[in-house]
C-alpha cells in the first residue's frame, strides 16, 4: 500500500469530509430510530500529527488548524469533535472518521468498521479498544455489499478509498449499483480526490447513467484554476441524504469554502444533484 493517509490526516479534505459527516449523521438522528454506521475503508481510526509522516507534509496547517482558529459557530460540531481526541489547547491527534463516528453513537445505533491492510487493521483496533464497534478485516467492495440490507431499518455507509488502484472508480461504480438494488433507501457517502476535471467528468457521468434519483455531488474546488498534476481538492457524493441536511447545506459549504480557501485564491465549492 502507497498511500498512507498518516501523510495527509487534518488537510482540507478531511475537514470537508469530516464537517459534512458529521452534519449528514445529526440530520438522520433527528428521528429516534437506530442507526447502523459502516465505514468500507476505515483506515488507523487516529492519527499523529506530531508524527514524522503529518510533519512533513504539515497538511493540517492548511486544514484543520484553520477551522479550528475560525469561531464560525457552524463548525463547533467539527471542533469539538477535534478537541475530544486531544488534552488541553493544543492539536496533537487527529481523528479519523471511525472516531468520528463513534463519537455520535447513541445507545440504539450500531457501527461497522473495515479495514483491509493488516497493520492499519490493527491499528485501527487499537484506536477503538474502548469503544462499542466491529471491525473486520475485509476487501472493502465485499463487505459493503454483504453488509446490506444492515440490522436496523436506517443507517449510513462510508466509502472513502485511496483511489490507488486504476479501476478504484469503476469498483464503487459497479458496487453502489448493486447496493443500491439490495437498499434502495439507504444513505451512502463516497468521498473522491478532484485532480482533473477530465476526469472527474467522466466518472460523474458513469454514475449518473445509474439512475440513482436522489444522488447529491459536492465539489470542494481549492484554486481558482487547476493546478496539473496536483490535489486540487475533493469532494463527496452522496445518496439519499435527508431533507434536513440539505436544507442546511448552503451555510455550511460556504462557511467551509471561506476558511480553507489558499491565499491568493477564492475557492469554490458547490452541491448539485446528479440526475438526467
Amino acid at each position: 500500500m502507497n498511500y498512507r493517509h498518516s501523510f495527509h490526516a487534518g488537510n482540507s479534505a478531511d475537514v470537508v469530509k469530516h464537517s459534512l459527516l458529521i452534519a449528514l449523521v445529526q440530520a438522520l438522528q433527528q428521528k429516534q430510530g437506530a442507526l447502523t454506521l459502516i465505514d468500507t475503508h476505515a483506515g488507523c481510526g487516529l492519527y499523529d500529527l506530531d508524527g514524522e509522516d503529518a510533519q512533513r507534509t504539515g497538511e493540517s496547517v492548511q486544514g484543520v488548524l484553520l477551522a479550528l482558529a475560525d469561531l464560525n459557530p457552524l463548525f463547533s460540531d467539527y471542533r469539538a469533535a477535534v478537541q475530544a481526541v486531544n488534552v488541553g489547547p493544543q492539536l496533537h491527534s487527529y481523528p479519523g472518521s471511525p472516531r468520528i463516528l463513534a463519537q455520535l453513537l447513541r445507545p440504539q445505533d450500531f457501527l461497522i468498521l473495515n479495514e483491509k491492510h493488516p497493520q492499519d487493521a490493527s491499528t485501527l483496533r487499537r484506536a477503538m479498544r474502548d469503544i462499542s464497534a466491529a471491525v473486520h478485516e475485509r476487501d472493502a467492495y465485499e463487505l459493503w455489499l454483504a453488509m446490506l440490507p444492515p440490522r436496523t431499518a436506517r443507517g449510513v455507509v462510508v466509502v472513502d478509498p485511496p483511489y490507488e488502484q486504476p479501476d478504484e472508480r469503476e469498483r464503487i461504480t459497479a458496487t453502489l449499483a448493486a447496493a443500491h438494488r439490495k437498499w434502495a433507501h439507504g444513505v451512502t457517502v463516497i468521498w473522491y480526490p478532484l485532480k482533473d476535471r477530465t476526469t472527474h467528468w467522466h466518472w460523474k457521468e458513469q454514475l449518473r447513467k445509474l439512475g440513482i434519483p436522489k444522488l447529491l455531488g459536492v465539489e470542494h474546488w481549492l484554486y481558482d484554476g487547476d493546478q496539473p498534476g496536483v490535489y486540487n481538492g475533493a469532494g463527496l457524493y452522496i445518496i439519499n441524504p435527508p431533507y434536513a441536511f440539505t436544507q442546511a447545506l448552503p451555510p455550511l459549504l460556504e462557511a467551509l469554502r471561506a476558511v480553507l480557501a489558499p491565499e491568493g485564491h477564492r475557492g469554490e465549492i458547490t452541491a448539485d444533484w446528479l440526475a438526467d
